[in-house]
């Protein structure tokens, strides 16, 4: 094993770009010029406050729920033993005591987001002890990985086209569109970057970053290449509506289909005259489960699945529609334009910039 060497979090170097570091403060304010962090903030003020109140309330922690949780993260980032776990956090300046506190804010959340109303409090003035704890609370979410791949595909775009490539038109452009997102009256520019420690220089480099990744950006999503990818991913894609119907057994789930099928009633009738919970879905067939996919590919519009076992019940699905995929639905939209960016970027990412913390789970 690797000595331990424990780094403070907001200080983690995550990547590497034409001879800088980048840590994780880069990474954060990077995020907070592109307006990216508004509900990963309100989330973490949510947690914040709902632990102070258990406190205050002497409130006892579920130990049990706690761990459940603390397991959960172990098995999805893949650590089996106790001294991986504690070279996972020391790699990225954490402690054992800090993972657990993390659940501990999870579980009151949960616990108590009905009775707390948190106050607003503007990220960009925020005390540092604060800051520092969203830090720590986006490494445990795994947002930290998303927000430095960001990072390293503006860094790749803006390496790959160089400065001199950059109108002047769209720096322009996003400098406009940075000040109306944060509502900034350009003579308080001087204001707002003071409150998170940065400067004209820094701002200049994220106008720069930010106009050589839309550029790209612009040139990838062309209508050539989405059709193209679109015909890829046909059968992924591919869009079901169903009806669903809650039941507590098989044979539950048999009879309201006997109802249905030999006494003509609907779904929605059977499940308001048995009192079952009742709704219509759509997703695409990628959102399917792994073991449900072929079931709903053996089926025609209107026919029925097998029940399907759910926690402690069975689901009964009638599949009402199954429709190709094409570019006028939203979701199909972004999911195209997604693969095409990840793509992209990763590969443009790999040739210049060097990742100095592999990402917790894949982002893909």
């Amino acid at each position: 094993m690797a000595p331990i060497q424990s780094v403070s979090s907001d200080a983690l170097v995550v990547c590497a770009c034409d001879g800088r570091e980048y840590n994780a403060r880069d990474v954060i304010d990077a995020a907070l010029f592109r307006g990216e962090l508004e509900k990963s903030w309100k989330e973490f003020l949510c947690r914040v406050v709902a632990e102070k109140r258990a406190r205050e309330s002497g409130l006892e922690l579920d130990y049990v729920a706690v761990e459940d949780m603390a397991e959960a993260f172990r098995y999805t980032h893949d650590l089996i033993t106790t001294e991986e776990t504690e070279q996972w956090l020391s790699e990225r300046g954490l402690t054992l005591e800090e993972f657990t506190d993390y659940f501990a804010r999870q579980y009151w959340q949960t616990e108590l987001r009905d009775k707390i109303s948190p106050e607003y409090v503007d990220l960009s003035s925020a005390p540092d002890v604060l800051r520092h704890l969203f830090i720590t609370d986006l490494i445990f979410s795994d947002e930290l990985d998303r927000l430095t791949q960001q990072l390293t595909w503006r860094l790749a775009a803006l390496a790959e086209n160089g400065r001199a490539h950059t109108d002047s038109k769209e720096i322009t452009r996003e400098r406009e569109e940075f000040l109306e997102r944060h509502k900034i009256n350009p003579a308080k520019m001087a204001d707002w970057l003071s409150q998170i420690e940065r400067d004209e220089e820094w701002l200049g480099e994220m106008l720069a970053m930010e106009a050589a990744y839309q550029k790209s950006r612009e040139t990838i999503l062309n209508s050539h290449a989405q059709k193209k990818q679109l015909a890829m991913l046909r059968v992924p894609l591919t869009q079901f509506e169903a009806e669903v119907i809650e039941v507590e057994s098989r044979d539950a789930a048999k009879e309201a289909l006997m109802c249905i099928q030999e006494d003509g009633m609907s779904m929605e009738q059977v499940a308001t005259e048995a009192r079952y919970p009742f709704r219509r879905v759509a997703f695409h067939q990628q959102d399917i489960p792994d073991d449900l996919q072929q079931k709903f590919w053996a089926v025609r519009p209107g026919d029925f699945l097998e029940p399907v076992p759910r926690g402690d019940g069975f689901e009964l699905y009638r599949v009402v529609k199954r429709a190709e995929p094409n570019l006028n639905d939203a979701t199909v939209r972004q999911r195209i334009g997604d693969r095409l960016l990840e793509r992209h970027f990763s590969a443009l990412a790999r040739d210049h910039v060097e990742l100095r913390l592999p990402a917790s789970v894949s982002m893909e």
